[in-house]
């Protein structure tokens, strides 16, 4: 935490939540419904009580100041979490740009609290502000923020409209009617907070492996006792538990024989191996039990892929290794022979 980050994402969200609302024009009517006058209602970044001072202060407003009705304020009043919207934490977005390779963990979901603030001196004005603003929000409206331009984050974000309220102030001397009418709409924007930006490193070596889903080709690994047992098994061998072979309770095929670790690797196993009787060799006669075993899937191929240089974005192969099992029947005989 003690490296800066700054986004600017708050900043960007309340400058496309104004922007809503610029360039918007009241215009006034005469009795005969000929229009009288054309208004260009300006809006600022600003609290509500900034202009109600302001307004009381000079009610009739003819000191020499900048300051004019119809007009529109908005703020941002509070952020909360949003737990509906949580993605994964730990799920990275990477991007590609001119100095490297770039990656960002989620955002977190918040969403952000608005007012915006619609200030008149008759009802008419208001009403034609509000019947302007409402039927875009149904009750939500969607924009689309580039939040993280190096990411290519381009966010949809919607803000909806959850209610709407006025007020009416009357100021002045008692003889006066002037008065002021202050609608509160109330929005939510669903947006995020991203963290910082990190360089990420490219893979340039890989090793995949193609493993078998057939449980009875899994190679079954045997710790044999050196103490219970005697001779040699030789690769490819048929071994076997059981009085004969032709009565065998189970059977394997040798796929390796470790004397110094004495690890038995057995293949294509049908039926149970027990460790209380000899797992024997139908070519050489040997015979050990064994003491545990471990399962893992026959592996019928591994790929080794190795980048030597990265050119923009292109990537050249420096080389390509790929390892298969010829004795697998995975593959069709044309293959099997020429490996």
């Amino acid at each position: 935490m003690s490296v800066p980050t700054y986004n600017r994402i708050i900043r960007k969200l309340i400058i496309g939540f104004g922007n809503l609302f610029d360039n918007i024009t009241l215009v006034r009517y005469n009795t005969d419904n000929t229009e009288s006058e054309r208004v260009l209602v300006p809006i600022a970044y600003a609290p509500k009580e900034r202009y109600v001072l302001r307004l009381e202060d000079d009610p009739n407003l003819d000191k020499k100041v900048q300051i004019a009705l119809p007009r529109m304020s908005f703020e941002m009043i509070s952020m909360d979490y949003d737990s509906s919207r949580k993605l994964n934490t730990n799920v990275k977005n990477f991007a590609q740009t001119n100095s490297g390779t770039l990656s960002q963990y989620n955002p977190v979901p918040y969403n952000f609290d608005f007012n915006l603030y619609l200030y008149t001196r008759n009802i008419e004005d208001s009403h034609q502000l509000i019947e302007h603003i409402i039927p875009f929000f149904t009750p939500d409206y969607t924009i689309k923020l580039n939040l993280i331009p190096e990411m290519g984050a381009i966010r949809e974000v919607p803000i909806i409209l959850n209610r709407a309220n006025h007020e009416i102030f009357y100021e002045g001397p008692r003889e006066d009617e002037t008065r002021m009418i202050i609608w509160t709409l109330n929005f939510t924007v669903k947006g995020f907070i991203f963290g910082k930006q990190s360089s990420a490193n490219l893979i340039r070596h890989t090793i995949s492996s193609i493993y078998s889903l057939n449980t009875s080709e899994d190679v079954v690994s045997f710790v044999m006792s050196p103490v219970n047992g005697s001779g040699f098994y030789g690769k490819g061998n048929t071994v076997y538990q059981g009085y004969s072979y032709g009565t065998a309770t189970a059977t394997g095929i040798v796929k390796e024989w470790i004397p110094s670790l004495n690890i038995l690797r057995v293949t294509d196993i049908k039926g149970n191996f027990n460790s209380t009787t000899p797992i024997l060799s139908l070519q050489t006669n040997a015979s050990y039990t064994y003491t545990s075993y471990s399962t893992t899937p026959n592996e019928y191929a591994r790929i080794d892929v190795s980048v030597a240089t990265i050119d923009s974005d292109r990537y050249t192969m420096d080389s390509t290794t790929i390892t298969l099992d010829s004795s697998s029947n995975y593959y069709p005989s044309s293959i099997r022979e020429n490996i």
